[in-house]
């Protein structure tokens, strides 16, 4: 049965317009994105579908080309759209924490983190530049490795930080294999920001680690 064929009040567009975009399920609103079905299957059954196979709604925005265009109905412009929708999510993000104060919004910064890197098949290092009220003057990607390790080097992201006019900083990095919790290589590594760092009267607030789905924090595990 299509969806043109469903109770007003059930297809996922009425539905939004009616009550809101909060009341549909993941697999409403990714069915108002995909707009059509395949064969024998309505835009809500695809989505089902899809949110399965790929195990979450982050994961499925997260997904390659490749990955998403072996499925049935999907293709490149539907890829770039998706990809467009993820790249707004996370500029929105930005905007929202950046006009304030970046600890009165912290679960915004984690959402932009585990959009902007959480999803990065290698390890990358960012830091946030903020102002003496700490106000996001920048967001800058330092360093990038390999799947399991990122050279960091405290000295330039001392002179960055001194170039930002920055009064404190957060840094963080993803974990591409999965789990957040700290090595001990990521514990040192803390320890060596700090002290260099305060060297040049700059505090590092916060380290980050995050994947896709997850996200920790070193000053809330007691770290920093």
């Amino acid at each position: 049965m299509s969806i043109m064929d469903w109770p007003s009040t059930e297809r996922p567009r009425e539905k939004l317009l009616t009550v809101g975009p909060s009341a549909l399920s993941d697999a409403e609103l990714l069915a108002i994105f995909l707009r059509t079905g395949v064969r024998g299957h309505s835009a809500v059954d695809l989505a089902r579908q899809l949110i399965s196979d790929f195990g979450s709604v982050s994961s499925l925005l997260n997904a390659s080309l490749k990955q998403f265009t072996t499925r049935p109905g999907l293709g490149q412009v539907k890829y770039t759209q998706l990809m467009a929708v993820r790249e707004l999510s996370k500029r929105a993000l930005f905007e929202e924490f950046a006009l304030g104060d970046i600890f009165d919004q912290p679960d915004r910064v984690r959402d932009y983190l585990r959009l902007s890197i959480g999803h990065r098949d290698v390890e990358v290092f960012v830091v946030f530049f903020l102002s003496a009220r700490n106000h996001v003057l920048s967001v800058k990607e330092l360093f990038q490795g390999t799947l399991s390790e990122t050279r960091v080097y405290p000295r330039e992201v001392v002179r960055q930080s001194l170039l930002s006019n920055a009064s404190a900083v957060i840094v963080a990095h993803n974990h591409p294999a999965g789990g957040i919790d700290p090595s001990l290589a990521d514990i040192r590594l803390t320890e060596a920001l700090k002290a260099s760092l305060e060297m040049v009267d700059i505090k590092l607030l916060d380290h980050f680690i995050v994947t896709s789905q997850q996200s920790l924090s070193f000053c809330e595990r007691g770290l920093l």
